[in-house]
């Protein structure tokens, strides 16, 4: 009698985890993406390098030599642009400030408020008053701007700072980003527990919900703030007096003054120059809390 043993079962060999592991493939750009870029790149900076070489040239340079090639008279441009009207140059570059700084930060503040309650309390007529937000964001600023001007005057504001302040202080688009941050950087179990902890509504918001929204409202804030300084047309309709002019207001008048006068034109431009320094220390300044936003979003990916 012969016995049989079953087959012995053997498990596969282990493999080691880099064995089966398929190699990555590093994408690559493509040379006609790389050309867009580029185009897109020199298409943006070519004005930008236009204007820092007219400003340093003198009158007979700007319409006499090459466009692209430096002048002799950079510090002579930037003290008669100092001292030019008594230097209401440097007084409508303080109007800039006011309207963009305190219109950035007020609209940023109703933005957050507006964004959060609509994200995280339920209401009747939510869903329609967003709605009606969403269709604000298509209106384009030019139609609204003569009813605005017609109902500040009726007020008695038109004509003053408050003219330009408080059209700024609503931003329909800022609302909708708030919104969109609030519902993705506030949980709702965080705001729970601090009601069972007893805290009120606008302690909730200033102390928990504002401080986790904080990346998101910098960018709103960067883009109200960018919005204000390069807006033309509400200051061109609400403004007469000089003297409340912000920066493009008033290099609109100088540009209009070297019509009939071309020493004004190196003052224009060096004017442009100088009005965009403040808005490049601004994007340097506030960068750091993008890249702290973007890497938080590829960590929660």
């Amino acid at each position: 009698m012969t016995l049989t043993l079953p087959a012995r079962q053997t498990s596969p060999a282990p493999t080691h985890p880099t064995a089966t592991r398929r190699p990555s493939r590093r994408r690559r750009i493509s040379p006609l993406a790389t050309g867009v870029l580029l185009v897109g790149a020199v298409y943006c900076l070519v004005p930008v390098v236009w204007v820092l070489m007219a400003a340093s040239k003198s009158p007979r340079e700007l319409f006499t030599t090459f466009s692209f090639l430096p002048g002799s008279g950079f510090l002579d441009n930037l003290a008669s642009l100092a001292t030019y009207g008594g230097g209401v140059f440097w007084q409508w570059a303080l109007n800039s400030v006011l309207y963009a700084g305190v219109g950035a930060v007020l609209s940023t503040l109703v933005s957050a408020m507006a964004g959060y309650a609509l994200a995280k309390f339920a209401f009747r007529g939510r869903e329609l008053l967003f709605a009606a937000i969403l269709a604000g964001v298509l209106v384009p600023g030019i139609v609204l701007a003569v009813p605005q001007y017609l109902l500040l005057a009726q007020i008695g504001l038109a004509g003053t700072y408050w003219s330009v302040l408080l059209p700024s202080i609503i931003n329909p688009f800022g609302i909708f980003l708030c919104r969109v941050f609030a519902q993705a950087a506030v949980p709702s179990d965080t705001m729970e527990a601090a009601r069972i902890d007893g805290a009120g509504e606008v302690r909730i918001f200033t102390t928990i919900v504002l401080p986790m929204m904080i990346q998101g409202l910098v960018t709103v804030f960067l883009l109200q703030f960018v919005g204000i300084w390069n807006n033309f047309l509400l200051p061109f309709i609400m403004l007469s007096d000089q003297d409340y002019y912000p920066l493009t207001l008033g290099l609109y008048t100088f540009l209009s003054r070297g019509a009939g006068d071309s020493d004004l034109y190196p003052l224009v431009i060096m004017g442009s120059a100088v009005s965009v320094v403040p808005l490049i220390l601004l994007v340097m300044g506030l960068q750091r809390f993008w890249r702290a936003d973007l890497l938080a979003g590829g960590l929660k990916g």
